[in-house]
């Protein structure tokens, strides 16, 4: 079923077009980078999933936003150093047959996230 995500921006109620992305899978304490991209108008992948269906492996993985570079990019004037630069999510999938989908709400003082559907 695959893994994707999608990012709203809180700050501004919307989606977060623009914002960087890596995926990586994590194991052993290395990360290795899967794909970059840079989420499309609706603040998702603009390719489709992350990792589609058969391809999304049981393991650990890690998503690594550019939360500091969008909200800089959109004129918000920030602190230096920025309180939140680049977010990061380790997550496992457990049951690759499942999607998972990793939605991040994020201004830029503070973020949350949840498994979405």
């Amino acid at each position: 079923m695959g893994l994707s995500t999608h990012v709203l921006d809180t700050m501004h109620g919307c989606p977060a077009a623009g914002m960087g992305v890596a995926l990586y899978t994590t194991a052993g304490g290395a990360a290795t980078l899967v794909k970059r991209l840079e989420l499309n108008q609706d603040g998702r992948s603009p390719d489709g999933p992350l990792v589609a269906d058969a391809a999304l492996q049981r393991g650990t993985y890690r998503l690594v936003f550019d939360v500091a570079g969008y909200f800089r990019r959109r004129g918000v004037a920030l602190p230096d150093p920025n309180f939140l630069d680049q977010v990061s999510i380790d997550f496992g999938v457990a049951q690759p047959d499942q999607h998972y989908h990793v939605p991040l709400l994020v201004s830029p003082w503070s973020y949350s996230t949840y498994r979405g559907s």
